[in-house]
C-alpha cells in the first residue's frame, strides 16, 4: 500500500488519475504545496485573475494556465488537470451539476486553468510545531464556512469569503498565527480568531462545507481565508460555467514547500 504522507506528488497524482484515489488530500505529500482549482471559459479569465489580484488572502495565484492547456507548466509540468484532482465540482449558472473524478469530456480549448494556494499546505508545518489537525485525527475534511466578510469586487466576480476552521488550544494561538505567517502563499495567517458570530458564522456544528470537527475544552476555533471562497462566488454571481475541485481534494505540485515559506 502506497504511503501517502512520504510518497512523491508524481505518484499521488498517478494514483489519482487512475481512479484508485478518491479521497481528501490532507496529509498527502508532505513537503509539497497543494493547490485549489478554478476553471474558466477565457472570456472570464481576466475578471478572476484580477479578483485574485484583489484578493490575496483568499485567493493566493499559484499558476495559470494558457487557455486551452490543462497543463500546470510552473508548478507541475507532468500533470493533467483534467485527471490529476481526487474529485472535481461542475458548475453551471452558479449551480453544482455533477461531481466527477475526470473532467476530460468536458475540456475544451477555450479554459483558464487557476491553481490557489490551499492552507493544507502549513498543516505539517502546524503539526511539526505541536498543534494537531483535529480533521485528520477524526479522519474527516476540514470545515469550511461561508462568512459576512466580502470579497473585493473584480468584474463580475464577487461574493462572500470562506473560511477553513482549525480548533488550537489556547496556549498554542500565538505559534499557530507565527507558523502560518510564514507562508503566505497558502492563505498565511489567520484571517480571525474565536467568536465565530462577529464573521457571520452561527453554527460551527453545521459547516457549509467539509465536515464537523470536535472541539475540546480549552480550545479556540481559529479560521484561516480559504480557497474554496471561488465556489462560493460561483454561488453568489452565477456565472454560466465553471469547474473547481471538490471542497478538501487539491491538487498536488511539485512545489516544495519551504521555498514558498518567508522568514
Amino acid at each position: 500500500m502506497i504511503n501517502l504522507q512520504n510518497s512523491t506528488p508524481e505518484e499521488i497524482r498517478q494514483k489519482i488519475r487512475e481512479g484508485k484515489l478518491k479521497s481528501p488530500t490532507s496529509g498527502m505529500a508532505n513537503g509539497f504545496l497543494q493547490a485549489n482549482l478554478v476553471i474558466l471559459p477565457k472570456d472570464m479569465a481576466f475578471d478572476f485573475l484580477l479578483f485574485c489580484q484583489r484578493n490575496p488572502k483568499s485567493c493566493p495565484l499559484i499558476d495559470v494556465t494558457e487557455a486551452g492547456s490543462f497543463t500546470p507548466v510552473q508548478s507541475a509540468p507532468t500533470a493533467d488537470l483534467r485527471s490529476d484532482i481526487p474529485l472535481y465540482h461542475v458548475y453551471r449558472d452558479g449551480k453544482l451539476t455533477e461531481t466527477l473524478s475526470d473532467i476530460t469530456e468536458l475540456w475544451n480549448d477555450e479554459m483558464v486553468a487557476f491553481l490557489i494556494g490551499c492552507s493544507f499546505t502549513f498543516e505539517e508545518a502546524l503539526v511539526r510545531n505541536g498543534i494537531p489537525m483535529r480533521h485528520n485525527d477524526e479522519g474527516v475534511n476540514v470545515p469550511m464556512y461561508k462568512t459576512s466578510i466580502s470579497t473585493v469586487k473584480a468584474g463580475i466576480f464577487e461574493g462572500p469569503t470562506v473560511v477553513s476552521m482549525r480548533p488550537v488550544a489556547e496556549q498554542d494561538i500565538v505559534r499557530a498565527v507565527q507558523v502560518t505567517s510564514r507562508f503566505p502563499t497558502v492563505h498565511g495567517a489567520p484571517l480571525h480568531i474565536g467568536h465565530p458570530e462577529t464573521i457571520g458564522i452561527t453554527d460551527l456544528d453545521h459547516p457549509d462545507y467539509g465536515d464537523r470537527v470536535t472541539i475540546k475544552k480549552g480550545e479556540v476555533p481559529v479560521f484561516w481565508a480559504c480557497g474554496v471562497t471561488p465556489q462560493a462566488i460561483a454561488a453568489h454571481i452565477k456565472p454560466p460555467f465553471m469547474i473547481t475541485h471538490a471542497p478538501g481534494h487539491m491538487f498536488i505540485t511539485d512545489i516544495k514547500t519551504e521555498t514558498v515559506g518567508v522568514l
